[in-house]
């Protein structure tokens, strides 16, 4: 790489922080002044250096850009979705950032979801929204809210122009195409509807930006008159708002990362006061689907993988089994249609549906062809149906979008994304691609799943080079997907693993447990041992090995630099939360309190402070030798705050200076990164091609 320039320097201001008897000096504190101009100055120099750094690679992000370009039809059209009497889908159209949200009246005699040649549009469609005549004038644009009424003529929808996820809610009329004057600012995501469409209920933040508050609107009157439906005053707690598909109740939801409780109104009494299922009890979370008489109740009371109940729903009270716990068998949801109930449910690392019919019947799992694959539900807003739509995908598969009959049993293909003829101009074609599944052995004896795909012929003698991809937290799942971008990674003979670790929930409730709290350590641990088994069975070498995570993640990947840096040749960490300890000790940002059952309270635990203390990468940051590292953050994210990798890289440069250090910031976005997608293609086309050029590939 070049070294005609030097990086930026961060000046030094002792800065301390004293808890448990333990004085910490953070001297890169002052980064955290998001609005002191010279705050601005350091970011922007350490992206310019970024760039200068990376200027050689300029031909190739290009070249990886177009090879996602290339490979996607651009102008494309949704599946569409039945709801009452039209279908609804997604448009998106070449050349365009983002996507057109459509309708089209059902016609008569029609079952079958419409299509259309190329992506066109479809005949009689009605344009909802467009997203690219929205974000006109703005250099981000995200929708939090899309909800159309129940009689199909208000369309509630709340949008985003700076990714600090606050949102500004606004009512469309669809009859006239009119706004009404109805605009609410500062919302969060959740929306649900009365029966008559007469009442939206939304949800606000606090000060710390949690969701605490579900208020009522009346259509037609000033946000100033709407009324407050339920305060969550527990700072653990944030609180979700949705109606049921059957559209006879309001949902409230009151969670923390260990505690439920749900409230219900009638949606035909949009005025009544919300209802407890449940009183909430420490360590009981559970959530709540209505299906006829009952409330259906996904619960972990007495059940750590969780099983199914129900209860009246009109008088709620005792829980009857339905399903019985199954230790090894993770029930996560239940979708209830009339006829049938679908549970989502994963076992042996996998994800899967089992249907219940209503009335008669044997429980049924449905099957699926491919070792590693992820299925889920996909949209389904009708409730008197024979017809559920899903969602299957693996490493090589692409999206495909299934109809499958609870009755028959019986699934149609409807779409399969299309991957179109790479830079040689041959189609894209699975049978050239290999996946695989490998165990990694713990350092404590646990055997950890690893997930593998590479183009066939790729050389098991430690030659080829590899990306291994982790997160590891809040029971997240990183279940096989398929990437248009990964596959100009495999096509220049790179393996991509995904690290199955602990602290995800992919095999169960008890993977999670033992990857957080006191337990956290083993998520760090586990992702090196993966490390270690890809090279030692010859997958891969050291010397050619990238790690790449992000949010939690990234904290993983700023970890395993501390702990073992001999492990990897680069690493990629994106809106890393490398600062835990800093942030989790301060109740006034954003989600902190509500972080606490996943980490530990470090301000009234001393045993959790030094046990955060020892792991968090700001704190642990010595005179090693890293591999070179790239982070990339965001200006306005909310969820991990960008002075946290600002710091990082600058302690890094300070303690180790022989290192290779990058930080790139997006100043007008949040969490996820640019909104668009062209945007979105050339931000991966960036980290691909810093990739590349750390595993000689380049």
């Amino acid at each position: 790489m070049t070294t005609e320039t030097s990086p930026p320097v961060a000046k030094r201001v002792p800065a301390e922080r004293n808890h448990h008897g333990d004085a910490v000096i953070d001297e890169y504190a002052w980064l955290a002044t998001k609005d002191d101009p010279e705050t601005i100055a350091y970011l922007t120099a350490e992206n310019d250096y970024t760039e200068t750094r990376t200027a050689h690679l300029a031909g190739l992000r290009d070249q990886l850009f177009e090879e996602t370009r290339r490979r996607t039809q651009e102008t494309d059209l949704s599946v569409p979705t039945r709801k009452d009497g039209y279908w609804y889908y997604t448009r998106t159209v070449e050349g365009q950032q983002y996507g057109v949200q459509c309708r089209r009246a059902v016609r008569d005699g029609e079952t079958e979801p419409p299509v259309s040649a190329d992506g066109a549009p479809l005949d009689g469609e009605e344009v909802l929204l467009d997203g690219n005549q929205l974000a006109e004038g703005h250099d981000f644009f995200a929708l939090g809210a899309f909800d159309v009424s129940p009689d199909g003529r208000w369309l509630a929808y709340s949008t985003d122009f700076s990714g600090d996820e606050r949102f500004t809610l606004r009512v469309k009329d669809l009859t006239t195409g009119e706004l009404l004057p109805d605009e609410v600012p500062d919302t969060f995501y959740g929306t649900a509807w009365s029966s008559d469409a007469s009442v939206l209920f939304y949800v606000t933040v606090d000060d710390a930006w949690r969701p605490y508050r579900v208020w009522r609107h009346t259509i037609g009157t000033p946000s100033a008159q709407d009324v407050v439906v339920h305060q969550e005053d527990d700072e653990r707690f944030w609180v979700g708002v949705e109606l049921t598909r059957s559209e006879k109740f309001i949902v409230i939801d009151v969670h923390s990362k260990i505690t439920s409780e749900v409230l219900v109104i009638p949606a035909g009494n949009p005025t009544g006061l919300p209802a407890v299922v449940a009183p909430r009890r420490q360590g009981v979370e559970y959530t709540v689907e209505h299906h006829g008489h009952r409330f259906l109740i996904l619960h972990n009371d007495g059940a750590e993988d969780f099983a199914l109940a129900y209860t009246s729903a009109d008088t709620p009270g005792d829980w009857v089994p339905l399903i019985e716990h199954s230790p090894g068998t993770r029930l996560e949801a239940v979708d209830a249609f009339e006829n049938h109930l679908v549970v989502s449910l994963r076992t042996n690392g996998l994800t899967g549906l089992r249907v219940l019919p209503i009335g008669g019947g044997d429980a049924y799992d449905i099957d699926f062809p491919e070792p590693i694959y992820s299925v889920g539900l996909d949209a389904n807003p009708e409730y008197r149906t024979g017809q559920i739509r899903l969602r299957y995908s693996s490493l090589i598969t692409p999206d495909s979008v299934y109809d499958y009959d609870l009755v028959t049993r019986q699934m149609v293909l409807r779409k399969q994304k299309p991957v179109l003829p790479g830079p040689d101009g041959r189609p894209y074609d699975p049978e050239e691609y290999e996946q695989h599944r490998d165990w990694a052995l713990a350092d404590d004896g646990t055997r950890v799943p690893i997930s593998l795909v590479f183009r066939k012929g790729t050389p098991r003698d430690g030659s080829a080079p590899c990306e291994i991809y982790g997160y590891g937290s809040y029971e997240a799942s990183m279940d096989p997907w398929f990437s248009v971008a990964r596959l100009s990674l495999l096509d220049r003979g790179v393996i991509f693993a995904v690290a199955h670790i602990r602290g995800g929930g992919e095999l169960g409730r008890r993977w999670y447990e033992q990857g957080k709290l006191l337990a956290k350590k083993n998520t760090f641990t586990d992702f090196v041992a993966c490390a270690r088994h890809l090279v030692k069975a010859g997958w891969t070498a050291n010397d050619r090995l990238v790690a790449r995570g992000a949010s939690a993640g990234g904290l993983l990947m700023g970890a395993v630099a501390n702990i073992a840096p001999d492990a990897f040749s680069g690493i990629v960490a994106q809106v890393p939360f490398v600062d835990a300890l800093t942030s989790i000790l301060d109740p006034s940002l954003p989600l902190t309190v509500t972080e606490w059952e996943e980490w530990g309270n470090p301000l009234d635990d001393p045993e959790v402070y030094a046990y955060m203390k020892s792991y968090t990468p700001y704190e642990n940051v010595a005179a090693l030798d890293y591999p070179a590292i790239l982070a990339v953050t965001s200006l306005n994210d909310t969820r991990v705050l960008y002075h946290e990798p600002a710091k990082w890289i600058a302690r890094l440069r300070a303690t180790a200076p022989q290192g290779d250090y990058l930080l790139k910031t997006e100043m007008g976005a949040g969490h996820g990164g640019p909104s668009g997608r062209y945007d979105a293609w050339r931000e991966e086309a960036f980290i691909n091609a810093w990739i590349l050029d750390r595993l000689g590939r380049a």
